[in-house]
């Protein structure tokens, strides 16, 4: 393969939701790149791992992503991943950087993708089934129909707002505050759900906000449908 830098979308959880693309990529890259200290710690490498043969031989480097909001610390794990991926193809060797959903939506791939294209390499994306797609199959129910709208909505920021918009609302990476996400979904006049660990070892779905746990984990999500 040519020195190109994939971003590789693994879906939300279930090795089954994987893309023939994907899984092609994967085998035939020169390295693999994971987000996390070790492989071990990454969600999208094991979900990787569980379908597609022969990874575990695959040399993989590890980055370290760290939840946080402080622009300087992100800016100086970006640019210290973004180093070891440079050194990688100038080599001439291919890296596919694993991420949990589409590389498109909330990625962490996009801030490494920016600094290597800056760089003079060549970079591909990989499309991954999203989680709010994989969310709504779980709840056997369609997101949207004729002339409604779609909103994916990351909660961890303000969402006032948001909440006001037509249609069906998606709120991702509620995580902290989903006590206060809980609060204001709770007054709304719509039909609220939220999975949690979609496609993945402890998936729970809640139907109504009483339902909704204060403590779900980072990896849930609330779809809200307009009644």
């Amino acid at each position: 393969m040519n020195a190109i830098f994939y971003g590789v979308g693994v879906g939300p959880g279930d090795p089954e939701l994987l893309t023939l693309k994907a899984v092609r990529i994967i085998e035939e890259c020169d390295v693999l790149a994971v987000p996390g200290r070790t492989k071990e710690d990454s969600v999208a490498y094991g979900i990787a791992l569980a379908a597609v043969s022969g990874i575990a031989q695959k040399e993989t480097i590890c980055i370290h992503m760290p939840m946080t909001k402080d622009e300087k610390k992100l800016k100086e794990s970006h640019e210290n991943g973004a180093a070891q991926i440079i050194r990688l193809l100038e080599q001439g060797r291919s890296v596919a950087f694993l991420t949990l959903g589409d590389p498109t939506i909330y990625s962490t791939y996009l801030y490494l993708q920016k600094l290597v294209q800056e760089a003079g390499f060549e970079t591909e994306i990989i499309s991954g089934i999203a989680s709010f797609l994989a969310a709504g199959a779980a709840l056997n129910t369609g997101l949207v129909e004729k002339e409604q709208q779609l909103h994916i909505i990351p909660s961890s920021y303000e969402t006032r707002d948001a909440l006001d918009l037509p249609g069906t609302k998606v709120l991702m990476k509620a995580g902290k505050k989903m006590p206060l996400v809980k609060e204001a979904v709770a007054r709304m006049d719509a039909d609220v759900y939220m999975v949690e660990n979609c496609g993945m070892a402890g998936e729970r779905i809640c139907r109504g906000a009483d339902e909704i746990p204060e403590d779900a984990g980072y990896y849930s999500l609330i779809i809200l449908k307009e009644k």
